[in-house]
């Protein structure tokens, strides 16, 4: 390190945000000495499946926290459906009276508007849901939406990359990175596996980990989508020469109060005295100590990138203390290491219906051993992983205890109630827009319907392999995601396609919009991948140019036949074809591209590679097309079907392809 680097180190002190599910976990980390905290409430977060608050308890924990000099984060990053903005708007009115949060961690745009109107007091940053990825984005973000303070970068990003996001920063917009905690196999913002296969949308919270589930290919069973735990660990030292780095964030609101009460000690350690061998090694023991899987740098060192994907480690939550031993009538655990009374087991992973929590009664020391409460005998007994899942020693909980008589002093606020309603009043811009189909393809085709016009991804041969008579006439789909070190070719690759004519554009970002200079002589259309659910959020979208909109193809038929009254744009929307399951950017050593692989119900799926990302695929087709007419009568004026390849071997199942149409989306 330079002694420029070495002075800006001095100066700049990150703060270390941690996660908390429920009051031990907030209060844990009130003891452990972070700098803020964020929490959900019971409705509108990103992690549903956690504890979380109601909004007298936060009310009574901010207050806790701020008079420790500590900052409090709410997380609104659920996706808004149409009939939702009101009640949004009026739990964002409660907390501004009665939690006054130092922020909202946001992905649905409508959150823009509903701050606007409530007057909200704190500053908005912009949750990894929202797909920051690429660092042109940051300049249209700061001048279309001044309220955004902070954006929290995806963490597939590797060093340089965030270096080159930084260098892009503009005036008072700074930047969160996750440190520590676990990995999704998609791209934040991008992930529809769960509520492809049973209506649960991670975009609100409410994500069943398919991911982490067992599926086999050619005769192998492996978990080949569960990640480990992403741990930066001494690393973090290369964070500290980026100033406008302003927050390391743990994940973790589903963890126990141990895991945050360590991890950030750990942090803090590393963080103030990183210099320190002797302060490095406790803190790495502190981090061995939290509870969490086999971990991993993931991609932050391009030049050591390391697979998240591992699939000889066990990958389910909590710590691996050994597996079951014995007979099925007695079965036992040797643990790696000592276990303590009130130790909580988990034997088995999450997704086996089997699978129990035990409480360990007595100390037991390392290769002591454990007899065990569970059905083993319903198990198939082999190999069965036991996962150390909380551990409450005698000096966390009574540090835990003395926080709560704390709490128990301050007198909980009265309930607050809120009159608000949004005001929509959106000028509807749909008339004298014709009717149409669209059908996207991988490239251009000869032949092509004349009921369809053509849409075609771009891509690096995409113009050269269409006759330039007809790429005026052509529609032109941006990626979902777009990466700093791919933003010189897409500057190159959009502005040649403009050179050549190009006009019709789906952008699948909200920010790549930045890439079009005169928005306005264009036909820029938001595409599926932004995730679009409500009026609200297509109104930030008609502000910043943009002349019509493809729904989330998540929403059910109630939702949809809301939206185009409501809307101030034209709306198309995704009515058939292959929708992926997710996108990633990265893919295990042991799973091969384009073959099947299944679930454990047996249903079919396959990865392929476009660019720079992994899909993954259902072998069966999204498809509500039996509801043109009355989504035409709604007002839906474009209606999109996704042509995508088929590799050969795999064979598309005819089956209701109606995804969330008949659900109520939770």
């Amino acid at each position: 390190m330079n002694n420029e680097q070495n002075k800006t180190s001095k100066k700049h002190s990150p703060l270390i945000l941690a996660p908390a599910g429920n009051r031990a976990s907030f209060l844990a980390a009130l003891a452990a000495g972070a700098d803020a905290v964020y929490c959900g409430l019971k409705d509108f977060s990103a992690r549903m499946e956690a504890k979380n608050f109601s909004l007298e308890e936060l009310a009574v924990l901010t207050q806790m926290a701020h008079s420790r000099g500590v900052q409090v984060f709410i997380t609104f990053n659920s996706l808004i459906k149409p009939d939702e903005l009101s009640s949004a708007g009026k739990l964002m009115d409660q907390l501004n009276q009665c939690v006054k949060p130092d922020a909202l961690i946001i992905q649905d745009l409508s959150m823009i508007q509903l701050a606007r109107q409530t007057g909200f007091s704190g500053e908005l940053h912009l949750s990894t849901l929202s797909n920051v990825s690429f660092s042109s984005a940051l300049d249209m973000i700061k001048k279309n939406i001044p309220e955004v303070t902070r954006v929290v970068l995806p963490r597939e990003l590797n060093i340089d990359e965030i270096k080159a996001v930084a260098a892009a920063l503009p005036e008072n917009l700074d930047l969160e990175v996750f440190i520590h905690g676990a990995l999704c196999y998609g791209v934040s913002g991008r992930c529809y596996w769960s509520s492809f296969f049973g209506g649960k949308s991670g975009l609100r919270g409410r994500c069943v980990q398919p991911c982490r589930r067992i599926y086999s290919q050619n005769n192998t069973a492996k978990r080949y989508f569960s990640c480990q735990d992403l741990s930066l660990d001494v690393l973090v030292k290369v964070l500290m020469t980026i100033p406008e780095i302003k927050v390391w964030k743990i994940e973790g609101r589903k963890k126990s109060p141990h895991y945050v009460y360590y991890t950030v000690k750990a942090y803090k350690m590393m963080r103030d005295h990183g210099a320190d061998p002797q302060m490095k090694k406790d803190a790495l023991s502190l981090l061995d100590q939290s509870l969490g899987r086999t971990s991993t740098h993931y991609n932050f060192l391009p030049q050591r990138p390391q697979n998240p994907v591992n699939t000889e480690n066990q990958t389910g939550s909590g710590l691996l203390v050994g597996t079951v031993k014995g007979s099925k009538d007695k079965p036992y655990l040797v643990p790696r290491q000592e276990l303590l009374p009130g130790d909580v087991l988990r034997i088995g992973y999450e997704d086996q219906k089997w699978h129990s929590i035990d409480r360990v009664t007595r100390f037991v020391p390392e290769k002591g051993r454990l007899f065990l409460k569970f059905n083993a005998k319903r198990s198939g007994f082999k190999e069965i992983p036991v996962f150390l899942t909380d551990r409450r020693e005698k000096a966390l909980q009574e540090m835990i205890t003395s926080l709560e008589a704390d709490f128990d002093k301050i007198k909980l606020p009265e309930p607050v109630l809120s009159k608000f309603e949004p005001g929509l009043g959106f000028k509807n811009k749909q008339k004298n827009i014709p009717l149409f189909s669209l059908n996207i393809s991988r490239d251009f085709i000869k032949k092509s319907s004349k009921k369809y016009h053509q849409g075609i991804w771009l891509c690096s041969n995409s113009i050269k392999n269409t006759p330039a008579a007809q790429v005026s006439n052509l529609w032109w789909i941006l990626p979902p995601v777009i990466w700093p070190d791919d933003e010189t070719l897409w500057n190159k690759l959009i502005s040649d396609a403009l050179k050549n004519g190009a006009r019709n554009f789906i952008l699948n970002q909200p920010w790549q919009i930045t890439y079009f200079k005169q928005p306005e002589s264009l036909n820029l259309w938001a595409g599926p991948f932004c995730n679009i659910a409500n009026p609200a959020a297509l109104s930030s979208f008609a502000l910043w140019g943009y002349k019509g909109a493809v729904v989330s193809p998540e929403l059910g038929k109630y939702d949809y036949l809301q939206l185009p009254a409501q809307s101030p744009l034209p709306l198309g929307i995704v009515i058939s074809g292959l929708w992926p399951l997710c996108i990633s950017r990265t893919l295990s050593d042991n799973i091969k591209t384009d073959q099947p692989f299944a679930s454990p119900k047996k249903e079919e799926s396959w990865v392929t590679k476009h660019e720079s990302d992994f899909w993954v695929y259902p072998n069966w087709e999204f498809d509500i097309i039996t509801y043109k007419d009355e989504l035409q009568k709604a007002g839906f004026k474009m209606f999109v079907h996704f042509s995508e390849p088929v590799p050969q071997g795999i064979n598309l199942k005819k089956r209701p392809g109606l995804w969330n149409w008949s659900l109520n989306l939770s």
